[in-house]
């Protein structure tokens, strides 16, 4: 809970600086090699000098068969590899593969363009760019994920980014992830660099670094990758006691991941770590507890639900705006759950 507590804190005030490290990258990566051949990718929050991401790529561009890579960094610090003189303002490098033979980035490799703005991935420039790229792949700002996220959903970008797990439940996110077009990447991430002590960070000694944690960060993506075909292998079976249903809602609540009963045909709710096992051809996701947007099986006699957009009673369609005070979704005798994914099985296995 305190790691989780981090992450949240860093978001209201803004700490963006979190560095991702190289073997997380590096291990996650490993798993998409296929998409990247002959592609453009676009790292957009990268100041080539720190970022991990901009090394990896510029390591593994001929490993990966990429056609050019571009980094853009908002006003960086440290923004020119081969001039010191131009410290606050924000550029652009285009890198195009090792011509010489050494595996580094060099003058006659790359071109270093000043940019004309601060290097906002919402300025116009950066854009531009965005519309060039065939792959994003950073670590974007956390209190900025929404737009973020929104900005490559819109361009109908393919992407892996870094992002906090409380992401999913976004109105720009959650949407996708139930039709199946964004979903989790393979791995986690689990400490970042941070420059210097902020309180909540400490010191590795062997690294010479300040490093942070966090219990609830991963990756999101629209890259197809082999775990998310993976069929989640179930052992317990339904019984109601063990099952409660939801007051008004018809669908059972499932507290563990790991309990999810094989032999339900019907609506269940399941904590949000389960993204990290779903695999589209063994379930549907269908919506969420507490969200009224999504068409899903409701119990006779019930037609209102808090929040707004569509419910649903035998086919008839009924809007509610958000002043509505009606039952939350996801109650059991009363009282409030965590919020649920709402799943049901695409097709039961015969045992």
């Amino acid at each position: 809970m305190g790691q989780n507590r981090n992450l949240n804190e860093a978001r209201i005030k803004k700490v963006n600086e979190f560095y991702t490290q190289f073997e997380d990258i590096e291990r996650e990566l490993q798993h998409y090699r296929k998409h990247f051949e002959g592609k453009v990718v676009y790292c957009n929050c990268d100041d080539p000098y720190v970022s991990n991401f901009f090394e990896f790529f510029a390591k593994e561009f001929e490993n990966f068969g990429l056609k050019k890579l571009i980094t853009t960094r908002y006003k960086s610090r440290q923004i020119d590899l081969f001039d010191e003189n131009n410290d606050e303002k924000a550029i652009k490098l285009e890198y195009f593969g090792d011509k010489d033979g050494d595996g580094l980035p060099s003058i006659d490799e790359t071109k270093i363009t000043l940019l004309k703005g601060n290097g906002d991935f919402r300025s116009e420039e950066c854009i531009e760019l965005l519309k060039q790229a065939d792959i994003v792949c950073t670590n974007p700002p956390f209190s900025l994920f929404r737009e973020y996220i929104g900005q490559l959903i819109n361009y109908e970008k393919k992407f892996l980014i870094v992002g906090p797990d409380n992401a999913i439940t976004y109105k720009e996110v959650f949407p996708m992830i139930r039709k199946n077009k964004v979903w989790l990447g393979y791995g986690r991430v689990k400490k970042f660099e941070v420059k210097g002590d902020n309180g909540k960070a400490y010191f590795c000694t062997r690294e010479e670094k300040w490093f942070q944690k966090f219990g609830n960060v991963g990756w999101f993506t629209n890259l197809d990758h082999d775990k998310r075909h993976e069929s989640f292998t179930l052992k317990k079976k339904y019984s109601p006691d063990e099952y409660p249903h939801y007051d008004n809602y018809d669908a059972i609540e499932v507290s563990e991941v790991k309990n999810i009963p094989k032999n339900w045909e019907g609506y269940m709710g399941v904590p949000i770590s389960f993204l990290s096992k779903h695999n589209p051809e063994q379930f549907e996701i269908v919506g969420t507890t507490e969200v009224a947007n999504y068409r899903v099986g409701y119990k006779e006699g019930v037609t209102k639900f808090r929040g707004g957009g569509s419910c649903w009673k035998t086919g008839v369609q009924k809007t509610f705006d958000k002043a509505d005070k009606s039952p939350i979704i996801g109650e059991i005798k009363g009282k409030k759950t965590y919020r649920r994914i709402l799943i049901k099985f695409k097709k039961l296995k015969n045992e």
